[in-house]
């Protein structure tokens, strides 16, 4: 489904017959508020989300505007006329004031390649890895901005994955819903058509789950 196509009046026509809804990587404007719409319907009808990249990121927006209240939540991949729960890899904050510089927690303009995450114990995650620490490709500029993690986490939305050092949310899953997942890697660069990621497995058969149910 084009997400351009997609409206919050007619998201329930156009996806009330889906097994799974997933949102893979991309960029820019164009098209996001459907995504959102999207996932706000699989996060409220059970419907098994998977976010991958830019997909965890509409995921943290929607939840931001629609669980925390946030309603001008946004990206500054999109301008600076929003609460940024998502941002460039270099824009972090002190107090109010937004700084850059080259101190051990900033980096360059783009993490890419093999990156080392952190699982959290007993989480959905660590159930479809059968690990406690994983190692992913990425290829992004953007990150979700740590500081919401206590606000996202009582209203159920886990961060259940972070870089060893804590500060950049890798994976995040929705307790009391089915499969509701987002990552900030690129699960598709360790995938195979015979030896599929757990990931997708794991997705595809909670989708055939849901469509059995229904």
């Amino acid at each position: 489904i084009d997400s351009e196509n997609l409206k919050p009046e007619n998201v329930k026509p156009l996806l009330k017959d889906v097994s799974g809804v997933l949102i893979p990587g991309g960029f820019g404007k164009r098209g996001s508020e459907g995504k959102i719409a999207a996932i706000k319907y699989a996060r409220l009808n059970n419907i098994p989300f998977f976010g991958i990249c830019f997909g965890m990121q509409m995921a943290i927006i929607e939840a931001a505007r629609n669980l925390l209240n946030i309603k001008n939540a946004s990206t500054s991949e999109f301008g600076n006329n929003c609460t940024p729960v998502v941002g460039l890899l270099e824009e972090w904050q002190k107090g109010k004031k937004k700084f850059k510089g080259s101190e051990k927690n900033l980096g360059g303009t783009m993490r890419l390649g093999l990156y080392d995450a952190v699982l959290k114990n007993n989480s959905l995650i660590s159930k479809i890895y059968s690990e406690k620490k994983i190692k992913e490709r990425h290829r992004h500029r953007y990150e979700v901005n740590i500081k919401y993690k206590e606000d996202f986490e009582k209203k159920g939305l886990i961060f259940s994955a972070l870089s060893p050092d804590g500060m950049l949310p890798e994976i995040i899953e929705l307790k009391n819903h089915p499969w509701f997942i987002g990552v900030q890697f690129h699960p598709e660069f360790k995938s195979r058509p015979f030896t599929p990621h757990p990931l997708f497995s794991s997705f595809i058969k909670a989708a055939e789950t849901n469509r059995r149910s229904n």
